[in-house]
């Protein structure tokens, strides 16, 4: 059964006159005709009862006109989505973030993607920090993620802006009520840290703004994700640098004190492989430079 057998078929019931029928189809009557004969010797069946006055469909054709036009529906909307996939205006693209910045970033992009392309599906990938999300897109297994550069070779990046670091205290802590601290006077905290396998921007900033201080930090425990570092803060377990995009997050126990030194601390971006020929994470970078126009 070929559809093209379908439409003609379609057509004449719908009409119920065969030169009416194969105007619509831009085809010949003949052709017409042969069409319909074909697709009755295959089904085994009569479709139409013709006489010299009028066409009459048959119980046969009347049971296979609402499949036929369920068929040729299907056909057209499996078209219409090969044709948006590429034109890129549905798919998938798996999107990695870590830390409360990429919730932020995260939160913003996907609203957008959901406004402009509603074929589009983000697969997201919450925990994914910024070490291994750099590493899964340049080995394929993330199509865009939030990273700090330096990125990995075959990695293009939009640059986001310069985060800034502070330190989470416990409320009611000796520091909790400074207008600002510096890193020195921290050498003697407990810190809450994200796990070194994490990859995470904010542990290694810490790392590095303590050895600039000259201490190396006590890790006293470590935590999954930025609601669970911040858990620990505010149970007393600990201090912990965060982004300052994490001060809109309010829990209990938890208060937010600047760190003299934790201005620009590092680089935030998205990335994405360069020979990546998805066009839905076209579509979607489109998008990523208009909300979140480029950094120097």
């Amino acid at each position: 059964m070929e559809l093209r057998q379908l439409s003609a078929f379609i057509a004449v019931a719908e009409e119920l006159h065969f030169g009416r029928a194969a105007e619509n189809l831009h085809i010949a009557q003949p052709a017409l005709s042969q069409l319909i004969r074909a697709l009755e010797k295959e089904l085994g069946v009569r479709l139409f009862e013709r006489t010299t006055r009028r066409v009459r469909m048959t119980s046969s054709g009347e049971a296979l006109l609402e499949p036929a036009r369920s068929i040729e529906n299907q056909v057209a909307g499996a078209k219409r989505l090969a044709q948006a996939a590429q034109e890129g205006t549905v798919g998938r693209v798996r999107v990695g973030f870590g830390g409360t910045s990429g919730y932020s970033i995260l939160s913003l992009l996907a609203h957008e993607v959901a406004e402009k392309h509603p074929g589009i599906s983000l697969e997201l990938h919450p925990q994914t920090y910024s070490g291994e999300a750099a590493l899964a897109v340049r080995d394929g297994e993330m199509d865009l993620a939030v990273i700090s550069p330096p990125s990995p070779a075959g990695v293009d990046v939009h640059v986001i802006r310069q985060e800034t670091v502070m330190v989470a205290v416990p409320t009611g802590h000796a520091l909790a009520e400074r207008a600002q601290v510096s890193m020195r006077e921290l050498a003697d905290q407990p810190f809450i840290s994200y796990a070194p396998s994490h990859g995470s921007q904010v542990r290694e900033v810490t790392m590095r703004l303590a050895d600039e201080a000259g201490f190396l930090p006590r890790i006293a425990q470590e935590a999954p994700d930025p609601y669970g570092l911040l858990a620990l803060v505010g149970v007393g377990a600990g201090i912990a640098i965060v982004v300052e995009s994490s001060d809109h997050i309010r829990i209990d126990g938890v208060s937010y004190v600047p760190l003299a030194e934790g201005a620009e601390a590092f680089t935030l971006a998205l990335g994405w492989r360069r020979n990546n020929t998805s066009e839905a994470l076209a579509r979607v970078l489109d998008i990523v430079r208009e909300i979140l126009p480029e950094a120097p």
